[in-house]
């Protein structure tokens, strides 16, 4: 007699690094973060929206807000993150991952098997690859925030390099669930523009006006993502070093724009250095730009 197959599983891999290994800890805080904006209380129908990928530490609050604001608008069946890219192998297609279900602290995830397969037979546009999810932490991060607010969907990851095409592969997503008739909400989990010594990019210097510098270079991408301007997203990106996740975000723009979205909120815009100032007070150095928005 054979016994069941077990599903494969994905293991948390920075748990205990960006946010809680334990459980009770973990889902503490995580609820302490899911605080909507009283956007989410408007007539506004929002279906996607930008989260920061940073420990929680720095931006957990900014991420919750986004997931919270969207979860106010009732449940979905599959909450899609397009991810950005931090594995240094070369991506020329959306990534993703073969795994049934991921875990982590609060508990297990199922991935939308048969959707994947659908948006596999999308041309070149996709593609399975585990590399780029094995030890990626931009969709995980906020993989407990969204098993709070949306405690029965599934998630489906979907890493997104920088790349022309990065338009493309959120249309053809929106258009395989709605074709399949499924309820999403679109995330693209990114951070903005990282900046000092840390990161190799110091154009205005360092100190006070340094990390006001820095903010102004976020500003002009959040200013295209409320425009819904997918087409630009990744073009300012590389020339202005604004984004780690320009691709998730032209992404999660088209996608929106082909189910009808047709304005970006943005609710809140930090950084690294502001929110450690209340806890770890840092010097005027280095920083990492965050952004709560959400889009319909």
């Amino acid at each position: 007699m054979t016994s069941p197959r077990q599903p494969s599983v994905r293991p948390p891999a920075v748990a205990g690094h960006f946010y809680p290994l334990d459980a009770a800890r973990c889902r503490a805080e995580a609820q302490s973060f899911l605080r909507p904006h009283e956007a989410g209380e408007s007539a506004q129908r929002w279906i996607g929206g930008v989260v920061p990928h940073a420990g929680w530490i720095c931006s957990g609050a900014v991420a919750g807000q986004t997931i919270a604001t969207l979860a106010q608008q009732g449940p979905v069946d599959v909450v899609v993150v397009f991810g950005a890219v931090h594995t240094p192998l070369p991506l020329d297609a959306a990534a993703l991952d073969s795994h049934e279900r991921w875990r982590v602290p609060l508990g297990e995830s199922t991935l939308p098997r048969e959707l994947q397969q659908r948006l596999g037979q999308r041309g070149t546009l996709f593609t399975v690859d585990d590399r780029f999810h094995a030890r990626e932490h931009a969709v995980e991060v906020n993989l407990p925030l969204i098993q709070l607010a949306f405690p029965n969907a599934a998630v489906l990851p979907i890493e997104v390099p920088a790349i022309e095409a990065a338009e493309l592969i959120g249309r053809k997503t929106a258009q395989t669930l709605a074709e399949a008739n499924v309820r999403a909400i679109y995330l693209a989990s990114s951070d903005f523009t990282h900046y000092g010594p840390n990161y190799g990019f110091t154009p205005a210097g360092v100190g006070p006006r340094a990390m006001a510098w820095a903010k102004d270079n976020d500003r002009r991408l959040l200013d295209l993502i409320c425009g819904m301007a997918a087409d630009r997203i990744v073009p300012e990106a590389a020339q202005r070093f604004n984004a780690c996740g320009a691709g998730a975000i032209a992404a999660m723009l088209a996608a929106c724009r082909e189910l009808g979205a047709r304005e970006g909120k943005l609710l809140t815009h930090t950084t690294s250095y502001e929110t450690l100032a209340q806890v770890a007070p840092q010097p005027p150095t280095n920083a990492v730009g965050y952004a709560s928005v959400v889009v319909g």
